[in-house]
């Protein structure tokens, strides 16, 4: 299971101040200087590794609650949307409604999405609006599109 990493930023009391010092040599030796008023989180391989390790968790996670769902005959559909947004940022009107194409029993059910590719930055999909027929999706990003491929899950969920 993945081994949560709180992050703390390296403060001072005032940033960005350096002490340099001629070596004599050539070279010149650049330390940070000021008051550390909170010490931050060291980054190194084992916190990286920890992060992939965290992300592999996840991907077997997922992978087994596919395998799950069609095991246990979950309704299960697949598709691509090409979402654009026209507004400037932080304005966005990429939202678009999706149907689906067989009703599902309930709103009970999970929409998994990627980011297939964007014409820049696309953010985090969002899912609202979600009735047993379709939901809307979009992008909270600058992107001036995104296409979006999505598993929809569940709907007859035990």
């Amino acid at each position: 299971m993945y081994d949560w990493t709180t992050w703390l930023d390296h403060v001072t009391k005032q940033q960005n101040l350096f002490t340099v010092v001629d070596n004599g040599n050539g070279t010149w030796t650049i330390t940070p200087t000021g008051e550390v008023m909170q010490q931050g989180t060291p980054q190194d391989q084992v916190r990286f590794n920890n992060i992939e390790t965290g992300i592999v968790d996840a991907h077997l996670a997922i992978g087994m609650l596919l395998n799950y769902a069609r095991q246990n005959g979950w309704e299960i559909e697949r598709g691509s949307i090409d979402l654009s947004n026209s507004e400037s940022f932080p304005f966005n009107n990429s939202i678009q409604t999706i149907s689906l194409k067989k009703e599902f029993g309930s709103k009970d059910y999970i929409v998994l999405t990627e980011i297939e590719n964007a014409k820049g930055n696309a953010g985090e999909v969002e899912i609202s609006d979600k009735l047993t027929n379709g939901f809307k999706m979009g992008f909270n990003g600058s992107a001036k599109s995104a296409t979006v491929k999505y598993t929809v899950l569940g709907g007859f969920m035990k």
